[in-house]
């Protein structure tokens, strides 16, 4: 259990890059910010769903989570 919640957190690293990636636009979030919302997407699907099917939905579902944060976010600083 601690394995695999691990490797969800090591999954969420590329999961929020590729978040902020199929996200388009300018994002004023810091990378860091997004990083950690890969790393929630990650453990969100990893718990529920596992696989490649999960590792789909968690880039989908951080995709989202950066759209929403990113909206509400109020910096102007692009990274």
């Amino acid at each position: 259990m601690i394995g695999r919640i691990i490797g969800l957190i090591l999954a969420g690293l590329i999961i929020g890059a590729l978040g902020r990636l199929v996200h388009p636009g300018r994002d004023p979030m810091p990378i860091w910010l997004t990083i950690v919302i890969g790393i929630a997407a990650a453990l969100i699907a990893g718990l529920i769903i596992g696989g490649l099917i999960g590792f789909v939905i968690a880039v989908a579902i951080a995709a989202v989570l950066v759209a929403v944060v990113g909206g509400r976010y109020g910096g102007t600083r692009a990274v």
